[in-house]
């Protein structure tokens, strides 16, 4: 595509050099750079993409969008064209859409938010509607997905330019469907400016990323960012039994619908029988079986059928995909082994998740024992650890404080935090092992007959990053090691 028609609709700041050029290419990282390519400098967290303009022409960059004015004249003497952009950040959206011929108008792409329960929901939907017989997209923390085939993701949502030639992938191989997490980092962030959205859903909001926005008002105005954006034809969808949930639609032009357990609501739940096996439920008046267990998981099925049926799909058929349906990858998976133990895996990294979880375990447990053995990620929000920690001992009756992804902290400085919410009963009822694997060892073979170990925090994930290093780890295997 040509550079001028990448460029319309979107004002610069200034040009150098011909914008006649045939463009191969767009990137905002210069490792991703090829002979033709168009390279968006980007201001980031970490480092600033006008750092790179060097390696990007290198490689073989015939143009280069840049913010800082000082970055001109390296551009120049390169002998690049050269266009300034007042906010590279928000160009780099418009001229993902433009370059990729927005995609996301070409099917119904639904957007899931909220502090938990993103995954489950955005990764149920993209099932049933396969299972239907649609050739779908899925966009999420675990992986993407385009009719089947398994794409890697490095973050709940990718950068824009990932995103629109993700979607423009789609579009081509036939997709009708899309299902999108869409974190609050990414809202406040612009990665999905300029997506059309059919629908967005809301699940819950709670105390998480405080580090990164600051407060919580904040983190609620980035969330409301994707209802603010919805089109007239476009439908809300909400959970109602958030206190949040209002705010959410407040200024929204898509129609509101809201799913509920104990309000007022166009699509309701309740929970008629509960068990380690699975939860019956009733879904809009039918009762069903599912295999998923967990209070806030009867939400979550409650949104997958209600956002199904909003997306045109039948009642009955819905109700059968959801029957036949099992836990997503880390989210409340459990392993059956020796002397009757049950693990159970779970992404749950917030105060709110990890409680739900703990306490869905203690009120199905019985008379066995309920082991928790989790950590909080390094430099993340410090604030939830002592509360973590205190809440790991309110629902469990032994606790064993590890490690999550320590990052660049101190390991031990993480779980000292996290002592800091313990009094003396919780204390007691705690062991401090800083290396998980260790941890997770210690919780099996301790564990007397029968008992349930929830090892939380780290789901899906099969790594571990320390000092900044990023290694193989999977909670699974290591309990599988052990267990069977």
């Amino acid at each position: 595509m040509r550079l001028d028609y990448i460029l319309k609709g979107i004002p610069a700041a200034g040009t150098d050099g011909p914008l006649d050029l045939e463009i191969t290419d767009i990137a905002s990282d210069s490792r991703q750079c090829r002979p033709g390519c168009l390279f968006i400098a980007v201001p980031g967290f970490d480092c600033d993409g006008h750092a790179f303009i060097g390696k990007a022409a290198d490689a073989g960059a015939a143009a280069v969008v840049y913010q800082h004015p000082e970055a001109r004249e390296e551009i120049v003497s390169r002998g690049l064209t050269a266009v300034r952009m007042e906010d590279t950040r928000t160009a780099a959206a418009d001229l993902a859409g433009n370059f990729f011929r927005h995609p996301s108008r070409g099917l119904q792409l639904t957007g899931v938010t909220g502090t938990n329960g993103k995954t489950t929901i955005a990764t149920l939907l993209y099932r049933l509607f396969s299972g239907l017989g649609y050739c779908c997209g899925l966009l999420s923390t675990i992986a993407n997905y385009i009719c089947g085939e398994r794409f890697e993701t490095t973050n709940t949502t990718q950068d824009p330019i990932t995103l629109n030639r993700l979607l423009r992938m789609m579009v081509d191989r036939g997709c009708q469907y899309c299902f999108m997490e869409v974190s609050s980092h990414a809202l406040h962030q612009g990665r999905v400016r300029g997506l059309k959205f059919s629908g967005a859903v809301f699940t819950n909001i709670t105390h998480d990323h405080l580090d990164y926005h600051k407060t919580f008002s904040e983190y609620i105005r980035c969330k409301k960012l994707l209802f603010d954006s919805l089109e007239s034809g476009a439908f809300a969808l909400v959970n109602s039994d958030d206190r949040n949930a209002s705010i959410m639609v407040q200024n929204t032009a898509a129609k509101v619908y809201r799913y509920s357990e104990g309000s007022m609501a166009e699509f309701k739940v309740r929970i008629m029988e509960r068990s380690l096996d699975g939860y019956q439920l009733r879904l809009d008046g039918t009762d069903v079986w599912t295999r998923f267990i967990g209070d806030y998981n009867a939400h979550n099925i409650c949104a997958v059928y209600a956002a199904a049926i909003l997306l045109g799909a039948g009642k009955e058929e819905t109700l059968k995909e959801i029957s036949a349906m099992g836990p997503v990858p880390g989210r409340m998976e459990y392993i059956r082994g020796k002397r009757g133990i049950t693990a159970v895996v779970d992404y749950a990294h917030t105060p709110d998740a990890l409680e739900n979880v703990l306490r869905t375990l203690q009120e199905l447990k019985g008379s066995s024992q309920l082991i928790a053995v989790f950590g909080c990620g390094g430099n993340r929000d410090r604030t939830k650890r002592p509360e973590m920690a205190a809440i790991g001992a309110r629902w469990a009756d032994r606790v064993i404080i590890t490690s999550d992804n320590p990052r660049f902290e101190d390991p031990a400085a993480i779980i000292r935090d996290m002592k800091e919410g313990l009094d003396t009963e919780g204390l007691a009822k705690s062991l401090f092992i800083t290396d998980r694997r260790e941890a997770i060892r210690t919780a099996v073979m301790t564990a007397p007959d029968g008992a349930i170990i929830l090892v939380a925090g780290k789901g899906h994930e099969d790594y571990q990053i320390v000092n900044g290093v990023k290694s193989h780890f999977d909670d699974k295997e290591i309990i599988k090691e052990v267990l069977l």
